[in-house]
């Protein structure tokens, strides 16, 4: 650039994307190409010179002659090479010339000529791709090299070849196989103090290891795993501790099994099945100290630190970033932490999206004894941030006096919906304009706050994913075996409020934030905004049959489940289950093999598209002859034919 200087020329930039290692830089001058080493130039300022970089010049610079008025003693191309790389497939490209060249006809014509080509070559696209599966090779190789005895990344020209092995593979053994994985308990990771500083480790990592042994011989595909925000990012808001997640996801990638990672943007504790306590981030609850309304609020005032309100998700409460920003930073950590496990261990990364870190309101907190079942709950829209949307919608339609609050006749957590005036069967005035108005603004506030979410970290999750890819392992039999790493899926989880499904308010799934009536179907636009960004639903209630709920209650599991089946089979959503309860008795297992391949198959595929079981422990180790059954059955093979394996496993 000083030589330049000197020269009097004006420098116009063209980057189309930042090498991660610059070897040499290559300076073409009118009087020749001269070789300088990288010391010489500062990656810094390359990178300003590339941010600075008009969209224009990047369209200009497409051809490595930059002559374009034939004056070649006033111009000079800059090219930075990475090693292995040409400069097609890098796409990197640094264009200095005068000002005089910029109006010249021919330079124009040129530079349209140029611009199509760029258009057909899409160099931009490519060298990202090219970059990313080289970053990620290496990673994998890291991983898997001290992970087994022989793995080594394979070539994207075998993936046809091996992705066809692999299919004919599968229709010989696996067609219609629903995958059953099998949740960890809640405080798999734990934080212990060591010299006065927590650290998350693993509660009980022998005995963990020995559990995951015993789940792959039975047959189960993967586990699933809360990583909590509150033990990950415990202590300062951007400083992330992941090496207890590490070391499970080496357990599950020695064990031959997958992972379904979820992101507990929640507390635990306050929920059925809640046997430890494990809060929001100390940083996080101080914030709420000083400023409560980060909260879900109910009517009396009572705030819930579950997790934070969705009305403050645009706000920068959280040291300067917003919650949707230290969600997203929080996945991206992740994904950089676990790289090397991507695609072929971690298989999902579910989105943690409200209590239970199930997207809906918590309506129904059972853990401070404000609920109980089968109450229709309270709706949670009264912090300050919900209040004043709310005050701005009723203002658009031209009823400010709707903008107060909700429904003054809605009743309280454990009323019945005929003891209220908003949800009686005959006269509720859900059912007038106000009513429509209200359960509306309260459902789309819920779906808007999905979109958010899933948008940022879906961005995220195609960033930090490999690109298409396989891995050749050395089995234990001394074969080897290759595989394609898979795509990284986001899902989320729906609730399964089944309580008052039969009356025709379904009182309990409006104060939950389910606009879903007997004459309206509330899940068509979750499974809309959901197909927006390819994830996957997770449902988790399938356990349960309308024969074993209070007749009063008007509860129907199975009529829920049918529903959530026949709009995901509409929008093409993948449906995954889950059991609310842990129970291992006949009926019970039974109804989850009927949930999940059913009498009648749609297209003859499986109504659901994987099984998460809740949850190991003592409980399921009482009655590991009845779940190891179960688990043949759902693999559709005898039990006599689950035969153990080797823990080395692609």
């Amino acid at each position: 650039r000083k030589r330049e200087r000197e020269r009097g020329h004006r420098a116009r930039v063209c980057f189309a994307s930042a090498p991660r290692q610059v070897d040499k830089f290559a300076c073409f001058f009118p009087d020749g190409p001269r070789i300088l080493s990288s010391r010489f130039v500062s990656f810094r300022f390359v990178f300003s010179l590339a941010l600075a970089a008009s969209m224009r010049a990047l369209q200009n610079a497409t051809s490595f002659n930059a002559s374009t008025s034939g004056r070649q003693s006033k111009d000079s191309v800059f090219f930075l090479r990475r090693r292995s790389l040409t400069h097609r497939e890098l796409g990197c490209r640094m264009m200095i010339d005068n000002q005089g060249e910029s109006s010249s006809d021919g330079g124009k014509r040129k530079r349209e000529k140029r611009r199509r080509d760029v258009k057909r070559q899409s160099s931009l696209q490519k060298s990202g791709v090219l970059w990313n599966r080289t970053r990620h090779a290496s990673v994998l190789r890291k991983t898997c090299e001290s992970l087994f005895a022989s793995c080594e990344p394979v070539s994207i020209e075998l993936f046809e070849q091996h992705e066809n092995e692999e299919r004919e593979g599968a229709g010989r053994g696996d067609t219609g196989k629903v995958p059953v994985y099998v949740m960890l308990p809640l405080d798999t990771v734990w934080r212990q103090e060591v010299g006065g500083v927590y650290n998350p480790v693993l509660k009980t990592p022998k005995a963990l290891n020995e559990c995951l042994q015993r789940l792959k011989a039975a047959g189960v595909t993967g586990v699933m795993v809360d990583v909590w925000w509150g033990m990950v990012e415990a202590d300062a808001p951007g400083k992330y501790n992941f090496d207890a997640y590490l070391e499970l996801l080496r357990m599950a990638a020695l064990n031959g099994l997958k992972v379904q990672a979820v992101m507990s943007f929640h507390a635990a504790g306050g929920n059925v099945g809640d046997n430890v306590n494990i809060p929001l981030p100390d940083w996080v609850l101080q914030v709420g100290e000083e400023q409560p309304d980060i909260f879900y609020t109910d009517a009396s005032g009572c705030r819930n630190p579950e997790c934070l309100s969705l009305g403050c998700d645009n706000e920068a409460v959280l040291h300067g970033r917003t919650p949707v920003e230290a969600y997203r930073d929080f996945v991206k950590a992740f994904l950089s932490a676990t790289e090397g496990y991507l695609g072929w261990v971690v298989s999902e990364v579910t989105v943690g999206l409200g209590p239970a870190g199930e997207m809906r309101y918590p309506s129904y907190p059972e853990g401070d004894g404000r609920w109980r079942f089968p109450g229709i709950g309270e709706f949670q829209c009264y912090d300050a941030y919900m209040l004043e949307d709310l005050k701005e919608k009723a203002k658009e339609v031209g009823h400010p006096e709707w903008g107060h609050g909700g429904p003054h006749d809605s009743g309280n957590y454990t009323k019945c919906p005929w003891e209220t005036g908003f949800f009686h069967p005959q006269s509720g005035s859900y059912k007038t304009e106000y009513g429509d108005f209200f359960l509306q603004w309260y459902s789309d506030l819920l779906i808007d706050h999905g979109d958010r979410v899933l948008a940022s970290v879906t961005e995220v999750v195609r960033e930090q994913c490999p690109p298409e890819m396989a891995v050749e392992c050395l089995l234990g039999d001394g074969s080897k075996k290759v595989r394609q790493l898979e795509e990284v899926k986001v899902g989320i989880k729906l609730a399964g409020v089944h309580w008052w499904y039969k009356s025709g308010s379904h009182a309990g799934e409006l104060t939950a934030g389910y606009y879903n009536t007997r004459q309206r179907n509330g899940y068509r636009s979750i499974m809309k905004m959901l197909k927006r960004h390819n994830a996957v639903a997770n449902f988790t209630a399938v356990e349960m049959r309308d024969c074993e709920q209070p007749e009063y209650a008007k509860c129907s599991p199975q009529g829920l489940l049918a529903q959530l089946q026949e709009d995901a089979v509409a929008f093409g959503i993948p449906l995954s289950g889950e059991n609310a309860l842990q129970r291992y008795d006949k009926f019970a297992l039974d109804q989850i093999e009927h949930a999940s391949y059913g009498e009648e198959t749609i297209e003859n595929c499986p109504q659901l598209k994987r099984l998460t079981f809740l949850r190991m422990g003592q409980s399921m180790f009482d009655n590991w002859d009845a779940f190891e059954s179960f688990i043949a059955r759902m693999n559709r093979r005898v039990p006599d034919d689950a035969a153990p394996i080797n823990n080395v496993a692609v």
